[in-house]
């Protein structure tokens, strides 16, 4: 049996990647082109490949689940010839956790335990758009006390650069500069140590809580904060010494992996993906939340939509993101870190020990939950892959009725056929990690 009827055999042979002999015209249309909104013509001209006189010239491959440099468990099924890639199909669902389900039978209370473990490399982020959304469905967005608001930004922009310096990380080591794999986790570990500091965890932290944020900062936090930024400064001049500059870097990056404004717009991409092809589009910027309005920082875009581009544009956004932590020392206020409404806020831990009915009010904050007037609700901010958005029905009790959490990284991936038609294999594990995807979210 070959190749092609193995894969065909499979029990995901309804998602699978058919040979193009097996193809309608009208199946190759729909594949390659009526995803991009094109006209008929545009999209015949994009689905056009050359005709083979045998079958034999191309071949079916799975690049995935089990693959190191997928990014978890990403699959992509290949069409080859020789080692051009003809066509892409990602293949998701690995990692399913249907925590969106679950979500609809947690409390709103225990809601930032579940969000949190979706994109797990930026789980402030996740924890921040429920928080808001909540928040809004409540009517409180506008009385969240200021201390708080600083204290969400300044642990959102940690985050931002903690998930680059990651993403720094792993595309040198996908790419072969393996030097960049100690580096960068080298410094994501010092943020992290810093976030343990302030939540008691490295991830997954349910700090950002509906109200405001569980507790207040340690003491002396902002001299670890500016110890963090003296130590990722200079770093990222070596980053640049070793990566930006470099011949071998630039070969393997340049002109690979390109997608146009047009395409990504039309696929829904966001983040360095979409800026990467020069659109500059922010949220933080064009949808203003908390007080970035207030903070003066670049929105940085690329020229050529490449995998150099995306690679340049996360590598300085860690820079922005230095600069809006320094401008947030600046302007901490002080004052309370949530919000003192009996209805969502449990009682402060020394009253549990001196009255019966603080103890019986924090009982029943944690084991039923506050209950949340009906609506819904779609709150979107910028996570270091793009809009993250969080749209919650409710239906009056204490959970959530419906929830849906809108993923960057589930959007992100279905730009990858588009970026890898007529590329070579060797250029896929490039263009994956340029996409930096996070499967948690993908399969939430």
């Amino acid at each position: 049996m070959s190749i092609v009827q193995t894969i065909q055999a499979g029990d995901d042979a309804v998602q699978g990647l058919k040979p193009r002999s097996q193809l309608t015209a009208r199946e190759l249309l729909r594949e390659v082109g009526s995803v991009l909104r094109l006209s008929e013509a545009d999209a015949a001209n994009l689905g056009e490949v050359p005709a083979d006189p045998s079958e034999d010239q191309t071949m079916i491959i799975n690049m995935g689940p089990q693959h190191p440099s997928t990014h978890g468990v990403l699959r992509l099924m290949l069409e080859l010839r020789g080692e051009e890639v003809l066509r892409c199909k990602p293949i998701i669902g690995y990692l399913h956790t249907g925590m969106e389900k679950t979500g609809e039978n947690l409390t709103y209370m225990q809601g930032g335990t579940n969000v949190t473990r979706m994109d797990y490399v930026s789980p402030l982020n996740n924890e921040l758009v429920f928080s808001m959304a909540t928040e809004k469905l409540l009517g409180i967005d506008g009385d969240i006390p200021q201390r708080a608001v600083w204290m969400r930004m300044l642990l959102s922009e940690l985050n931002r650069m903690s998930s680059h310096l990651l993403f720094l990380a792993t595309n040198g080591m996908d790419i072969g500069a393996v030097s960049m794999m100690i580096y960068g986790w080298r410094e994501r570990e010092e943020v992290l140590r810093f976030f343990q500091k302030v939540t008691g965890l490295r991830m997954n932290h349910n700090f950002i809580r509906p109200g405001g944020v569980a507790a207040d900062l340690p003491a002396g936090w902002r001299d670890d904060v500016l110890r963090l930024l003296e130590l990722i400064e200079p770093r990222l001049v070596e980053y640049d010494t070793l990566m930006t500059g470099q011949p071998i870097w630039r070969e393997r990056l340049q002109g690979v992996g390109v997608i146009t404004a047009q395409e990504a717009i039309a696929l829904g991409a966001t983040g360095p993906i979409l800026r990467s092809t020069g659109t500059a589009w922010d949220l933080r910027r064009d949808m203003p939340y908390l007080h970035y309005p207030e903070l003066d920082f670049d929105v940085i875009v690329g020229s050529y939509g490449d995998a150099f581009d995306r690679y340049a544009i996360r590598l300085n956004e860690v820079r922005e993101s230095m600069k809006i932590v320094r401008q947030i020392l600046d302007r901490m206020p002080g004052g309370d870190y949530r919000i003192q409404d009996k209805k969502v806020t449990p009682p402060p831990r020394a009253r549990i020990d001196e009255s019966m009915e603080a103890l019986i009010h924090h009982f029943k904050i944690f084991t039923e939950g506050f209950k949340v007037p009906e609506g819904e609700v779609y709150v979107a901010i910028e996570s270091p892959r793009g809009e993250i958005g969080c749209y919650i029905v409710s239906d009056g009790s204490a959970t959530p009725y419906r929830i849906h959490v809108r993923a960057p990284s589930f959007v992100n991936i279905q730009c990858m056929p588009h970026m890898l038609r007529g590329g070579l294999i060797a250029d896929a594990v490039a263009v994956i990690s340029s996409v930096d995807p996070i499967l948690g979210e993908v399969d939430r």
